[in-house]
């Protein structure tokens, strides 16, 4: 039986590895998937970003080198939301992580707080 919860992270990351812990940690079963092999579609990125109830910036990574490199900061102002999907869809180490989807709503980060409040 599938996992209601998917679990997208990049295993090197150290907040992805205390997130991963604290669903093992509370035997809350999951799908893993890794975002840097199988980066979220620009769909994808718009379902969970519909989810969250999060501005759309928060779904970045900004430390991220990619992000730090390309100046993305200055670009985003001027692009639409829909360039912001396909560009968070172009490269896994453009998106903020972990992001946990269920059905009722999508974390991005790791909250120690807002996993607790989901399970």
């Amino acid at each position: 039986m599938p996992s209601d919860l998917l679990f997208v992270c990049y295993p090197k990351c150290s907040t992805c590895k205390k997130a991963q812990k604290f669903l093992d940690e509370h035997n809350i079963s999951y799908e893993i998937r890794d975002i840097k092999e199988d980066n979220p579609s620009a769909d994808e990125i718009k379902k969970w970003h519909k989810l969250s109830d999060k501005p759309l910036k928060s779904f970045f990574n900004t430390s991220g080198k990619i992000y730090r490199v390309n100046n993305i900061k200055d670009k985003l102002p001027s692009m639409s939301e829909e360039e912001q999907y396909e560009l968070l869809a172009s490269d896994g180490m453009l998106v903020k992580r972990p992001i946990l989807v269920s059905k009722s709503g999508v974390l991005v980060g790791f909250k120690e707080q807002e996993y607790q409040d989901l399970i």
